[in-house]
């Protein structure tokens, strides 16, 4: 009645999507993301189950999935029932979802649900590809989507001991992690592989290919808040075939990157092109110098800012507002000096908000 109650008064607000809407929502985002939709999917995209516990679960930290899903039986057996309803009717095709893990006794079948959602295991695994998909992208999707999630050894920052011989584990070690229990490598089944630091792409990837079991190795970074991949452990022969290779192929590869490059730059004057005259059609009072820095500026590869989005290399005339009001912000203003000096961030762009939008009208009105 509240709700109903805002909507009268509160023209602004809007009704909460349908439960069918969030479903529906959520699947497309995942199979546009990659090709492939699962239950669990759908749950983490509504909000009921976090991705990062589900990764934790996929690595043995959580044994049942169930524990952390948000939403009583009927809401979440409704949300599989519309999800399956929908897959259906998109005529996407079924795969086994097959959730393990890999264990130092074997592989590990995965707990999904308990007594809480009993009889909606099935509903649980249910997986689907995209039909639009070529064969033999459908078998590599479905090949990854039945294989274990890759083993994850930290690069161990603090002393620890193995839980199961007792032996030290000093800071710098690899450690593995089984069930919330600290192994070494050789109890967890990987004393005889190989550390491969990262860098050599091609390098990497010949050598997991060839390597009959392999783990990530990551650290967590302090000043990022998050763990980052730092190489591959893999077994010594897959190491040594793949340096061969490559040692064999270098100078074909680094031909091909040279030509790759060449094309990138190519695409990337005519994207920095296409972004300044779309920049001058909305700021038609920005200067075309101006208007060309920004461009470039927000196109760089590898930068992570609004103009190597999609919405960016699409032109999207929101996502090119953004890039000139973050240009503006840090050429225009002392929103640097600001952020130096200790204040935080949101108060630093709540004290120059008058100072960017006064330029930007005057560009967008070229007055």
């Amino acid at each position: 009645m509240i709700e109903s109650m805002d909507w009268i008064f509160n023209p602004q607000a809007k009704p909460k999507p349908s439960l069918e809407a969030r479903v529906i929502g959520a699947a497309e985002a995942a199979l546009a993301d990659h090709q492939y939709v699962s239950a669990i999917d759908v749950l983490a995209g509504m909000g009921l189950v976090a991705s990062n516990n589900v990764e934790q679960w996929r690595r043995g930290r959580i044994p049942v999935l169930e524990e952390l899903i948000q939403g009583g039986y009927e809401k979440v057996a409704k949300s599989l029932a519309i999800f399956q309803r929908w897959a259906t009717e998109r005529g996407l095709k079924a795969v086994e979802a097959r959730y393990v893990r890999t264990t130092p006794a074997g592989e590990q079948e995965l707990q999904i649900i308990g007594p809480r959602y009993a009889g909606l295991e099935e509903a649980f695994r249910q997986q689907y590809v995209s039909p639009e998909l070529s064969e033999r992208k459908k078998q590599k999707i479905e090949e990854r989507l039945t294989k274990p999630a890759e083993r994850v050894v930290f690069l161990n920052r603090r002393d620890s001991t193995c839980s199961e011989c007792g032996v030290e584990l000093p800071s710098g070690s690899f450690l593995y992690m089984d069930a919330n229990q600290p192994l070494c490598l050789a109890c967890a089944g990987m004393g005889d592989l190989e550390f491969l630091p990262r860098g050599d792409t091609a390098l990497t990837r010949r050598a997991t290919k060839y390597s009959p079991s392999h783990a990530v190795v990551v650290e967590f970074s302090g000043t990022r808040g998050r763990y980052e991949r730092q190489g591959i452990l893999v077994t010594e022969p897959a190491l040594r075939q793949a340096e061969e290779e490559c040692a064999a192929d270098a100078p074909e590869r680094a031909r091909a990157r040279a030509r790759a490059a060449a094309v990138r730059e190519k695409q990337d004057a005519v994207t920095v092109e296409q972004m300044t005259a779309k920049i001058l059609t909305l700021f038609p009072g920005c200067p075309p110098a101006e208007a060309r820095h920004i461009a470039a500026h927000t196109a760089a590869r590898g930068s992570g800012r609004v103009g190597r989005s999609e919405a960016g290399r699409k032109l999207d005339s929101d996502a090119l507002t953004l890039a000139v009001q973050a240009a503006v912000r840090h050429r225009h203003t002392n929103y640097d000096e600001l952020l130096a000096q200790g204040l935080e961030r949101a108060s630093a762009r709540g004290a120059v908000r008058a100072q960017i939008d006064q330029i930007l009208d005057s560009w967008r009105w070229g007055v």
